[in-house]
């Protein structure tokens, strides 16, 4: 009888080790250990409210806060700001892009200001008005291989409910000065839904009228990024705690759940050359912000 019981616990380390080896850990789907970042540091009180980064160099980021129209250079070996650059008023602002000595900020409302020569003394500050046609847009990045920026729509994007279930991102092209006429990215929410279900990776519950409560997303996107060197599309849904990984198809390839302690509202990503992360979080009530600095280790 004994051997009897202590054949069972054995059993279930074995089954539980097996189920483990099949899903993987995060390290292992991802390149990155989410739930054991690299490094924390903790911004100055400027930056409470960060809401956009982009790498300048290698230990240098450019950030970017909600209400304020300046670029704030934050050295990641010293620890403090070292410039900032004043481009525009007061307003929303929720993302950041650089393509080369130009910094790109964007406005919600889809406005684009340029910082040319953002290196030196004498920078300049142009204008785009996109006309992109949502009024709430959270999330830019450099497009390198087609020269473009990235713009990606918060919500849906058009009245009724044809596009309800669907998130947008717009191109501008940088040479023409033009937003693509349609997106150049639509991710439909029951394709993400339907992957996370066959994924076994669990979503919030959204209770219904009748029926029992179903998986719900949000996928609000609070930054977008290219991977250097996969070439894959990274976009942050705050309001989810997701992190959603995505093919130069649009395809979804891999969603993972982020850990509210560690994120407690994700609002900004970068990538280095070698393709360590940064995802910049806004601080809680009268917390700092935060950067997450996460090592990338790719698989075989």
């Amino acid at each position: 009888m004994k051997r009897y019981w202590l054949f069972i616990p054995i059993m279930a380390c074995l089954v539980l080790a097996q189920c483990k080896s099949s899903h993987g850990s995060d390290k292992e789907i991802s390149g990155y250990n989410f739930s054991s970042p690299e490094s924390s540091i903790f911004l100055p009180a400027i930056l409470r409210e960060v809401s956009g980064i982009v790498m300048v160099d290698s230990s240098s980021l450019a950030c970017i806060q909600d209400e304020k129209g300046i670029v704030f250079f934050y050295d990641l070996e010293m620890k403090k700001i070292t410039k900032q650059i004043n481009f525009g008023p007061d307003g929303d602002y929720e993302g950041i892009a650089r393509a080369a000595d130009t910094l790109y900020v964007l406005r919600s409302d889809g406005f684009v200001y340029g910082i040319k020569d953002f290196r030196s003394d004498s920078y300049n500050v142009i204008s785009y008005q996109t006309e992109i046609p949502s009024k709430d847009n959270e999330g830019i990045c450099y497009d390198s291989h087609n020269r473009r920026l990235l713009i990606a729509c918060k919500e849906k994007t058009g009245k009724g409910d044809l596009s309800k279930d669907e998130r947008y991102v717009f191109g501008f092209d940088l040479e023409t000065e033009r937003l693509s006429s349609d997106p150049v990215y639509i991710f439909d929410m029951k394709e993400i839904l339907d992957f996370a279900a066959a994924n076994d990776i669990p979503l919030p519950m959204r209770g219904k009228k009748k029926g029992p409560p179903e998986p719900y997303l949000n996928f609000h996107s609070s930054a977008i990024g290219i991977h250097p060197l996969t070439n894959m599309i990274y976009i942050l849904s705050a309001d989810d705690f997701l992190l959603l990984v995505f093919d130069q198809a649009g395809r979804i390839d891999r969603i993972i759940k982020l850990n509210r302690g560690l994120f407690n509202q994700p609002e900004g990503i970068a990538f280095r050359n070698n393709g360590d992360m940064i995802i910049g979080n806004e601080g809680m009530k009268k917390g700092p912000g935060s950067l997450r600095l996460l090592s990338f280790h790719p698989g075989p």
